[in-house]
């Protein structure tokens, strides 16, 4: 059976369903790393600037979805910045667990399936539970790879299934000759 498109999960409804200790088969994160980049510079404060995606709706992110933006910027700003000279964090973890009630198809499925009977529906992922305004991905940098974090923000953007702001957090000063 195919995966159901993600606009089918989106939508925030009901209560979070999160508590997998008591939730049998819950498929694995496919987040690999929330941290990218030289993470060490960036608690020292080599980086100058630092930028930020934010989300301006409330949804819900699969996780599948926060892994493509963080390879996308990932590749994006490493291209340029090289393996040490940027820093990528990933700030919201997909807690709550999604459901689908799987229906049977083809021919003679009329006869097999049990349609709204015990409807729950069997686990097929995860979703991080973003609100308006909430962070989901900050990027630290040099002044001079400016431009190339501010494009790798937007292509992670894409990957998201609400509209996302762009916001420069810190190094104002620096950016008055880039813009």
């Amino acid at each position: 059976m195919a995966r159901k498109p993600a606009k089918m999960y989106r939508r925030l409804k009901g209560p979070a369903y999160t508590r997998r200790k008591y939730i049998g088969g819950v498929p694995n994160n496919r987040i690999l790393s929330y941290y990218s980049g030289n993470r060490r510079a960036a608690e020292i404060g080599e980086f100058k600037m630092e930028m930020s995606l934010f989300a301006d709706e409330s949804c819900q992110i699969r996780h599948t979805a926060l892994e493509a933006a963080r390879v996308i910027s990932n590749s994006t700003i490493r291209n340029v910045a090289g393996a040490l000279g940027y820093a990528l964090r990933i700030h919201t973890y997909p807690h709550h667990v999604l459901r689908e009630n799987k229906q049977a198809t083809g021919a003679g499925a009329d006869r097999v399936s049990q349609g709204m009977r015990c409807a729950f529906g069997k686990n097929v992922g995860t979703a991080a539970r973003v609100k308006r305004g909430q962070r989901v991905i900050s990027l630290k940098f040099r002044p001079e790879d400016y431009l190339v974090a501010k494009d790798a923000l937007r292509k992670a953007s894409m990957k998201f299934p609400t509209p996302c702001t762009t916001k420069l957090i810190t190094g104002h000063e620096h950016v008055k000759g880039l813009v």
